[in-house]
């Protein structure tokens, strides 16, 4: 069906807009991510569903058309972890590279992704770059205790370019949340995804129990995936899409406060990371406490799908 039938149904308003079916959206999203439509019909699809806020099916039909066009990387030895990173630092460093890092050392394939979201952010590629790391310039394996960093252009052209839209319109669209729910590999995979507005963890949560993902769902540090060194947050996961609460929110006045650099640039921050890593200073509590969750999970992973084999 042409796209301008879909905004008809999705365009009528909060209160009068119609549901798409998954496989609706599943044709509507590939029509978008392919380039197939205009300027203008993106635009009205982007702001149509701003006001009316996509449901569970219609994402998992979005995320059923992005599985069908990324490049997915091969599977790893062990389940991947990925790491979504789209809004980078604005008051705190960005501690996303150093919750990749603490996971490789533990023997687990890492992969971050992402793309610059807002220009006035320190952004994960900036403190990889002054850590040496690398891009992808290529889709790979993941060997296990590597952590890699792939562009979500690397990943899917046309998912870069409506992320991109939210430059011209000044609005997030339905991208923004898929790129934090998305699995870019073929292989066994533990999503660690993060919500900013209580509303979002409802609807994430609801579309990982769709897909039967296997994922951490947190309330991030400035959107970022890696818990708030400051304070713990609580943490979900989802085994085959079955969310359990492994890790319950601190209560109460803080106690301690750990010593972060005053600056959030990308090398005091890339110069703060190499010290924990070294074991100068110490890992902030409640990022130990999700590296060992996530460990966990994905031993269990590993365990599910070695009897399913």
């Amino acid at each position: 069906m042409g796209i301008s039938q879909y905004i008809k149904e999705i365009g009528r308003g909060k209160d009068c807009a119609r549901s798409l079916s998954r496989e609706q959206a599943t044709d509507l999203f590939g029509q978008v991510l392919d380039g197939t439509v205009t300027d203008l019909e993106v635009g009205g699809f982007c702001l149509a569903m701003r006001i009316k806020g996509e449901t569970p099916t219609e994402m998992a039909g979005f995320m059923d058309a992005t599985a069908a066009r990324i490049d997915a990387l091969p599977a790893s030895d062990r389940p991947l972890v990925v790491l979504p990173s789209y809004n980078g630092a604005r008051k705190l460093p960005v501690l996303t590279p150093l919750l990749a890092l603490l996971l490789a050392r533990e023997g687990l394939p890492v992969l971050l992704h992402g793309t610059a979201t807002e220009a006035t952010r320190v952004v994960v590629p900036d403190v990889l770059r002054a850590l040496d790391l690398a891009p992808l310039a290529t889709v790979r394996k993941i060997a296990d205790g590597e952590v890699a960093y792939a562009s979500t252009e690397l990943l899917c052209p046309g998912l870069k370019r409506l992320l991109d839209v939210r430059r011209v319109v000044g609005l997030r669209n339905p991208a923004h949340s898929l790129v934090k729910l998305m699995t870019p590999t073929a292989g066994p995979s533990l999503v660690v995804s993060s919500y900013t507005h209580p509303e979002y963890a409802i609807s994430m949560g609801a579309t990982f129990t769709l897909m039967k993902s296997h994922a951490m769902l947190l309330r991030g540090t400035e959107g970022e995936v890696v818990a708030d060194p400051r304070r713990m947050p609580q943490m979900t996961a989802f085994l085959h899409g079955e969310p359990t609460v492994v890790q319950e929110q601190q209560a109460g006045p803080l106690v301690a406060v750990p010593e972060l650099p005053k600056e959030i640039d990308a090398e005091t921050t890339a110069g703060y990371i190499r010290d924990v890593m070294a074991g100068r200073k110490p890992v902030p509590h409640p990022i130990a406490r999700q590296v060992a969750h996530l460990v966990h999970l994905t031993n269990q992973i590993g365990a599910i799908e070695a009897q399913a084999a």
